[in-house]
């Protein structure tokens, strides 16, 4: 196990893997190449919108039993003009993208939705030049995102959920996983909060040994009590989703190491269903961003079944957010061509 640990306390406004050694490497089961979804719904989040790119969507439920769904978008990614957009799902359809949040003559990136323990609706996102010399920034909601608070840029060091969902433990602290792309280097951490918003300890660093530029973007699960597991995104170096191990709560944790499902340097999300499966959501290929697939395991992440490609043809089908709604049925949102975001519902019942 590993736990370089420092804590960090502020207040708020707002109250290549070669010759590998190390930990055994997972299997899939049930290898195969299935056919797309037979019944699933799919719809885009919206047809046309006042931007030519978009990309990494994110997805949270309602308190009515609705959908928010947040992505960043503008001319390019990386530019000036790109903001943060939000669309609503209500029994109407998805209303038309506003902006949400908006950094003045920089870029804004990777948002996330997610709630602390007292319901509190949360919005993460970056801001910056690249990935390197990004700033993160929180914005909060009281009215199921309506209006949203002014923006709080966090301290430097600190960035939030990278990309996915944190996750809820049941003592009320928030496990966010995040990650550091630096010139020369990537590595994973986790950012722990038993306040949201007043103070954070930060964890790690996570990473496979003796690869420098490894992995970024932990999708992180609760297996019960105070066990947690991460899959996370790796480059061409490992060409695997990894996954490491925490026994306390995200406090410490161990090497990360490959499974047996590939990775081609794009961003993946992971769901643990009510009744104790695992869904992954990511791209089945070595090279690209298509096909975009799902993966199941009945065995907290040991062994998977990739059951369904949700996208095949050649293009970019990328960056995906998984959730498990309060009516059990499973949603997913993705970039589809860098043009539009899709949305995604399946059952419990279509998944092995």
């Amino acid at each position: 196990m590993i736990g370089f640990r420092y804590g960090l306390s502020y207040g708020s406004p707002w109250g290549c893997l070669r010759g590998w050694t190390l930990l055994a490497v997972l299997t899939i089961t049930g290898f195969s190449f299935p056919s797309a979804l037979s019944a699933p719904h799919s719809e885009f989040v919206f047809e046309s919108a006042p931007f030519a790119s978009c990309h990494a969507a994110t997805l949270v439920e309602t308190e009515d039993r609705g959908l928010l769904a947040a992505w960043f978008g503008g001319s390019v990614e990386g530019a000036p003009d790109v903001a943060i957009w939000m669309s609503r799902k209500t029994h109407k359809g998805w209303t038309p993208p506003e902006v949400v949040a908006r950094e003045d003559g920089v870029a804004t990136f990777n948002p996330v939705l997610f709630r602390s323990a007292n319901r509190v609706l949360w919005l993460s996102y970056k801001f910056g030049p690249s990935p390197t010399s990004w700033t993160g920034a929180l914005k909060s909601s009281a009215d199921e995102g309506k209006t949203w608070s002014a923006s709080f840029q966090l301290p430097a060091g600190l960035y939030g959920p990278i990309k996915n969902k944190p996750v809820l433990l049941p003592d009320g602290t928030l496990v966010a996983g995040t990650s550091v792309e630096s010139h020369k280097a990537w590595a994973c951490w986790v950012e722990r909060t038993v306040d949201p918003g007043r103070s954070w300890t930060r964890h790690g660093p996570i990473v496979v040994p003796r690869v420098a530029k490894g992995i970024i973007q932990p999708a992180i699960v609760h297996l019960g009590g105070g066990r947690l597991r991460m899959f996370v995104r790796s480059t061409a170096a490992i060409g695997r989703v990894c996954y490491a191990d925490s026994s306390d709560g995200g406090l410490t944790w161990t090497d990360a190491a490959p499974l047996s499902l590939p990775n081609p340097n794009s961003g993946i999300d992971a769901v643990k269903l009510r009744d104790g499966r695992l869904v992954l959501v990511y791209n089945h290929a070595t090279t690209g961003r298509s096909p975009l697939n799902l993966a199941v395991s009945r065995d907290d992440g040991t062994t998977w079944e990739r059951f369904a490609d949700l996208e095949t043809e050649p293009g970019e089908y990328s960056y995906p957010a998984i959730i498990q709604s309060s009516d059990d049925a499973v949603h997913v949102v993705y970039t589809w061509q860098r043009k539009r975001i899709k949305h995604v519902t399946l059952t419990p019942q279509d998944i092995p």
